[in-house]
């Protein structure tokens, strides 16, 4: 630990071998961050990095001091006294002036508002770091930042597998590219279960397997309340009948395969169906919620209601495609409103699946 404090304050001193040192480790890490994002097709439009915030909280460090909102121990370490708030004493700045998290927190957070004014800032982060931001949110305010209360931290629970605890600590750490390729495999092994690719290019299979085996995991993460802890299995994930991604994405491409054999061109034309089956009334009534339930679950900061209400409309469209005919309906009218229909279910089911940040195939 002390080896490891001495290198921090070498760093944060600019010494040219630990600079150098820091930055061959860096380009290792981000290069295999870069590697596992692309496969979960997860991008971001700005990274911050500690190393440029650092320095700016430093000098909020030295604001607070000047207006008593923090204090020196007689090592001169740095603090703040949150007992008032249930909270206790939290250290701000090491002794020997190196920063710890906290301080590279308050300077990227005030770097945000400067760049972007923002209103409201959301913080992704696991529970374990709950208290951490309840004192950053604390200090930010009793220093007089006004958009402080805008800010919010969106604490979700952990992940489990079968076999255990999904935390490096513990020492029972998996690793991402390794779990996303045990996706993909049970994708290809399910799918191909099915026997429904002979007509696919062995480049089409693999974008398919990719699609349905990252679709699954995610769906799988995202359907659950973010602040509940879940118990992830792979095989479940991948069921193609039951509450998963896809379940969702078999839909959609039994959707399209059936609009393909219609020949079905969207238009502006009115369709008049006549009386409504209630198979159809309960497909009309979800569809038209979607609009509510993007509000809702962007209000509440919950995918679990959009990812669940997807599930909902497959469902129901389901339910509607083997009770009611569609390409033999005996009147054009019926065939030419239950395909636009089922146009308006696929769309509502890849836009959803879109904003959860998955694919969906246009068969499978």
């Amino acid at each position: 630990m002390l080896q490891a404090q001495e290198m921090l304050r070498k760093w944060e001193a600019g010494d040219e071998e630990v600079i150098s040192l820091w930055k061959t480790m860096n380009n290792w890490v981000y290069e295999g961050f870069e590697t596992t994002y692309k496969q979960l097709g997860v991008d971001f439009d700005k990274y911050y990095y500690e190393s440029n915030t650092y320095l700016l909280g430093k000098d909020i460090i030295q604001e607070g001091l000047d207006k008593g909102v923090f204090f020196k121990k007689e090592d001169n370490s740095v603090w703040i006294d949150l007992s008032d708030e249930g909270l206790d004493q939290k250290l701000v700045l090491r002794g020997d002036g190196t920063s710890v998290y906290i301080t590279q927190d308050l300077g990227t957070a005030q770097l945000k508002f400067d760049e972007f004014g923002m209103d409201e800032s959301i913080y992704v982060v696991g529970n374990e770091q709950d208290y951490h931001f309840k004192v950053l949110f604390s200090i930010l305010k009793k220093l007089g930042r006004p958009w402080a209360d805008g800010l919010f931290h969106l604490s979700y629970g952990m992940v489990d597998l079968p076999s255990g605890k999904m935390k490096s600590r513990e020492g029972t750490v998996v690793d991402a590219d390794d779990l996303m390729a045990e996706m993909i495999e049970t994708a290809k092994t399910r799918t191909e279960e099915l026997g429904k690719t002979e007509d696919f290019t062995e480049e089409e299979k693999a974008e398919l397997y990719h699609t349905i085996g990252m679709g699954a995991l995610k769906y799988f993460l995202l359907k659950v309340d973010p602040k509940k802890r879940l118990l992830f299995d792979p095989n479940e994930s991948v069921d193609f009948q039951g509450h998963t991604g896809p379940f969702i994405q078999y839909t959609h491409a039994r959707i399209k395969s059936v609009l393909r054999k219609a020949g079905y061109v969207e238009n502006e034309t009115k369709v008049n169906p006549g009386r409504l089956s209630s198979y159809e009334l309960d497909l009309i009534k979800a569809l038209s919620e979607y609009p509510f339930i993007v509000e809702a679950s962007a209000k509440e900061f919950s995918p679990a209601q959009l990812a669940n209400y997807a599930y909902e409309v497959a469902k129901l469209y389901n339910k509607f495609y083997h009770e009611e005919s569609i390409l033999k309906a005996e009147d054009e009218d019926v065939k030419a409103f239950r395909l636009t229909l089922s146009a308006s279910a696929a769309r509502i089911i890849a836009e959803s699946m879109r904003l959860l940040g998955i694919k969906v195939p246009e068969r499978m």
